[in-house]
């Protein structure tokens, strides 16, 4: 049986359209026995959507703060059939993007893994080691699975192939904000808001910012161009140092109130 979500790009587009900024935080799959309840509390604070990590051995775009993050995931029995499922019974209504690495997704097949998300009511998936010049067989399957493939849009790429990369995008265009992996940054990198100037020139659709945004403030900077922004170490951190999910709940209302002031 599908569990039915709110589809993802419409419902970012049906929230920007309001004015609304969105906000996309990120958790770890199986992180713990409480990681579905920082979900909840995720969705309880307004988030628009929410990214779920599918911990993956070989995770090239994570820095320390996800790759530990997904080990201990990993070390306590997480797997990716085990995430879906659990998903699949989470009493959340906002749309889920799953976040992991194209072997996964290979290894079960395209077909079986974008069903898969689907009936678990994963309304994206984000691949971000999957170049455009490879990713049409995976997106043709996710597209007929109703799976939104979101596509990554780096600072390094040329003008003339980032209207390429948003035409295939769906759901929304991630938009990279820096050249490197994940992680806490002291501050915003220039980068992240001429990215999101630069796609926001070339697609209406929803662009996101992420990597390296690490506080409300920064939150609040990458917001001046981008529609929205993707969080993840800087929340992860606070549940590496002990912290729970009402403490996550804190910091992602502060995150919230910022992009929305």
């Amino acid at each position: 049986m599908t569990t039915a979500r709110p589809p993802l790009e419409a419902t970012l587009r049906a929230a920007r359209a309001n004015g609304r900024k969105l906000f996309v935080p990120y958790m770890t799959g199986g992180f713990d026995a409480s990681w579905l309840d920082v979900v909840r509390t995720y969705a309880a604070v307004g988030a628009d959507a929410i990214e779920i990590g599918i911990p993956f051995s070989d995770p090239v775009m994570d820095g320390p703060t996800i790759q530990e993050a997904s080990e201990r995931a990993l070390r306590a029995g997480a797997t990716p059939t085990r995430i879906i499922d659990e998903l699949a019974d989470l009493d959340v209504d906002v749309p889920l993007v799953a976040m992991t690495y194209y072997n996964l997704a290979f290894h079960a097949g395209h077909e079986r893994f974008a069903t898969e998300l689907a009936e678990a009511g994963v309304g994206g998936c984000v691949l971000p080691d999957l170049p455009l010049e490879e990713c049409e067989p995976w997106c043709e399957a996710a597209d007929e699975a109703g799976v939104a493939t979101v596509m990554l849009a780096a600072p390094t790429a040329p003008d003339d192939r980032l209207p390429a990369i948003c035409a295939r995008a769906r759901g929304f265009v991630y938009a990279v904000g820096l050249v490197g992996v994940t992680g806490e940054r002291a501050a915003l990198a220039a980068s992240t808001t001429v990215m999101a100037k630069r796609l926001k020139a070339v697609t209406d659709k929803p662009v996101i910012s992420g990597i390296g945004i690490s506080t409300p403030q920064q939150a609040a900077e990458a917001c001046a161009e981008a529609d929205g922004i993707v969080m993840a170490s800087a929340i992860l951190r606070i549940l590496l140092d002990g912290g729970d999910a009402d403490a996550v709940g804190a910091f992602a209302a502060e995150v919230r109130a910022a992009i929305d002031a």
